[in-house]
């Protein structure tokens, strides 16, 4: 089973009224910003949303996906509820609130609209990624594909702090990916080792031919 990993962002969040439809619109995702994940810095390369599935999306307030959606996107079509917009900066959202007959989203509008809540996040399954310095200190992720997002949030914290990361998420979600990290270790050993062997075999050959056209 594949596990989700979840990422959370200080984004600007907006809430507007119009012809009695209360909507949210903010970032989801954006490319090219390094997040400090606590063990490893996190890019979101451009172009990794490129096959990604988003046919049914749905949009919550702090993942609690335990409830009724607020909105949701099925197919991204002009009669879903929420409006996911790819762009070469990521993924934007725009969410139409039911905020008459729901008091959940009546509420979270109004934090958003007080800027009370002002950070967006989502949840990535089935990730695609490199490692730039996988032995270092504090290595660097590349994510260069996603399969599916799973949901995304209207979140309190949006900033992932070294403290909060093991609270984020209880998928397992830093395991996976420190799994991806033990995984890059030991491809880039094994690269390594590879090479030094290849290197030992070009001089034995070497020193055996200089050996031959010695002895005639």
């Amino acid at each position: 089973m594949k596990k989700a990993e979840r990422r959370a962002y200080t984004f600007e969040v907006r809430a507007e009224e119009t012809e009695g439809i209360a909507r949210l619109e903010g970032r989801a995702i954006l490319y090219n910003s390094r997040t400090n994940i606590g063990r490893f810095d996190e890019i979101i390369e451009p172009g990794a949303l490129d096959n990604t599935d988003l046919k049914d999306v749905p949009f919550f307030a702090n993942h609690n996906i335990n409830s009724i959606p607020l909105a949701r996107s099925r197919n991204n079509n002009e009669n879903s509820t929420m409006q996911l917009i790819l762009d070469e900066e990521g993924l934007g959202i725009r969410a139409d609130l039911d905020i008459e007959n729901n008091a959940e989203a009546r509420a979270l509008y109004s934090a958003v609209e007080r800027g009370d809540i002002t950070g967006m996040s989502f949840m990535m399954i089935g990730i695609k990624d490199r490692w730039e310095g996988p032995r270092n200190e504090h290595p660097l992720r590349h994510i260069v594909g996603i399969e599916r997002i799973g949901e995304v949030s209207a979140v309190n914290f949006p900033a992932y702090t070294q403290t909060s990361i093991e609270s984020r998420d209880n998928s397992g979600a830093l395991d996976s990916a420190l799994e991806s990290l033990e995984s890059a270790i030991a491809a880039e050993e094994a690269e390594e080792r590879e090479t030094a062997e290849q290197e030992r075999r070009t001089a034995v050959l070497e020193w055996l031919e200089n050996y031959k056209k010695g002895e005639k």
